[in-house]
């Protein structure tokens, strides 16, 4: 039994959802997105959050800012930051949290016990 292609017009943009795996294959990424999940920050607020210096945080919020995840508005002489789609972020932490309870006895395998 073969199973029939999928029309090219219905695949999705595997390399756009590359490029955001790799902008998001950072643990500080990762923890600047959580915070912003939970709060609009600007960047000394993050930087005192995750205790990464200014100049890396404004460095991460830029490439964040390029994959189209945050943006911001200024207010006064700051710079607020906040998630593009808060939904979609938090519908995606679930999903990669709950892989990442599951224990490796939970995993598929294809060696025999």
């Amino acid at each position: 039994m073969s199973i029939p292609p999928v029309p090219t017009s219905t695949l999705p943009d595997f390399k756009r959802l590359a490029d955001l795996c790799k902008i998001m294959a950072d643990a500080s990424r990762l923890q600047i997105l959580w915070w912003l999940s939970r709060q609009e920050c600007s960047v000394g607020e993050i930087r005192t959050l995750t205790g990464l210096s200014q100049a890396n945080v404004s460095k991460h919020l830029q490439m964040l800012r390029l994959g189209n995840l945050v943006a911001c508005r200024k207010e006064g002489n700051s710079r607020i930051y906040f998630l593009v789609d808060p939904h979609h972020f938090r519908r995606w932490t679930e999903s990669l949290l709950d892989l990442t309870e599951r224990s490796q006895k939970e995993v598929a395998s294809c060696e025999e016990s």
